[in-house]
């Protein structure tokens, strides 16, 4: 399929050209125009875009600085960042603690981060993402009857630091486990094949570097990414990703492998033939990506820094269509996923500290209807 620029929207109805050739519109939104959001390289076509329905009600609350969740037979699993408690619960159900990752330190950004599940026979493993003292790295226990067992590391040696350390991991279709990590704050990083910060990794659920990898004996999936936080495969199987940008764009990436995505060389699009360009691109202060969901159809992106969630999908023409939802209603929003009621699930992040006024329910997960978006 062709790389071309294409529709970009925030609210409006009209696009208009702007310079560059692709079209660009915005919205009045309490008396603030809003930035524009740059679209390009549609990949798959949908008829319709689905679309938030009815207001959102609350599944569980009263987490503090909830980060990743993964639904596990009956029951989800929910990681704290800064407390490295896992919660569990049944739809209905008070959570409960099931357990601390030992050795997580929470320093800003860092802490107990991403969650993914393996079922391997009758032993279900937990694996999850999180700092340390010294790096970041991935570690599973088996789950049995409400409790966790020990913690066995996976990957050790992820740079970490005060900020930028990715954190989202995700069994793909393949079976291997997939992680985005950051640059720590060091972008050079993120271009140094040999480092595994500002990358996405791809690894056997042991952690070992599969044959066909790009690179041969390395984890290295993608890389130029500063702090992507967002993972998900479409109905084709193709990867994608979300990445926090500096001051300038954040981005919707489709990942192929070997491929850089240009940072700290090229921010948003560069037009660089070295690079692969984002298929969407946000000004930051609309965005901030987190977590990232694809359901029948449509991605779903959690806004912290905007506050809102985003929607985006590809018309019958191959056009991708992009629309934000519930603007600075429930705060800053850090992950997306379809839950186990086929809902759209969304995680709050009003307790990090970030502006936000949490409340004595906050944090929460809150559920609400997908349906058409209405032409």
């Amino acid at each position: 399929m062709t790389s071309t620029c294409s529709k970009e929207f925030t609210g409006a109805d009209q696009p208009v050209a702007n310079a560059s050739g692709c079209r660009t519109a915005a919205s009045l939104l309490a008396a603030a125009l809003l930035a524009a959001v740059t679209v390009c390289a549609p990949v798959t076509a949908v008829a319709e875009q689905l679309v938030p329905k009815g207001v959102p009600v609350d599944i569980a609350t009263g987490f503090n600085i909830p980060w990743s969740v993964v639904v596990v037979g009956e029951e989800v699993l929910v990681s704290q960042r800064n407390t490295a408690d896992i919660f569990a619960f049944k739809p209905g159900e008070k959570p409960r603690s099931i357990g601390k990752v030992p050795d997580v330190s929470a320093h800003l950004d860092g802490g107990l981060l991403g969650l993914a599940q393996r079922t391997e026979g009758d032993r279900i493993w937990i694996y999850a993402y999180h700092s340390t003292a010294s790096d970041n790295r991935i570690v599973r226990m088996s789950y049995a009857d409400g409790t966790l067992g020990d913690s066995e590391v996976v990957l050790a040696g992820i740079p970490g630091g005060r900020g930028h350390n990715g954190g989202r991991i995700a069994f793909g279709p393949d079976g291997l486990l997939y992680a985005t990590t950051g640059e720590s704050q060091n972008p050079n990083l993120s271009q140094d094949p040999h480092s595994l910060g500002g990358k996405i990794l791809r690894m056997t659920p042991e952690g070992e570097a599969p044959d066909d990898n790009p690179i041969a004996g390395s984890l290295v999936y993608s890389l130029g990414h500063r702090n992507p936080q967002g993972l998900t495969w479409d109905e084709k199987g193709q990867l994608w990703t979300t990445d926090f940008g500096d001051d300038a764009w954040d981005e919707l990436n489709r990942i192929d492998p070997g491929k850089n995505y240009g940072w700290p060389i090229v921010e948003g699009r560069g037009g660089n033939p070295a690079y692969v360009d984002p298929v969407v691109q946000w000004r930051t202060k609309e965005m901030g990506p987190s977590g990232l969901a694809y359901i029948d159809g449509t991605f779903i992106i959690a806004g912290l820094t905007g506050k809102r969630l985003w929607t985006v999908s590809f018309d019958t023409a191959d056009e991708p269509v992009v629309a934000s939802h519930f603007i600075g209603e429930y705060g800053r929003i850090r992950h997306a996923l379809k839950g186990p009621d086929d809902k759209l699930w969304f995680v709050t992040n009003k307790t990090d500290g970030r502006g936000d006024n949490p409340t004595a329910s906050d944090d929460r997960i809150l559920a609400v209807p997908l349906g058409p978006a209405v032409p």
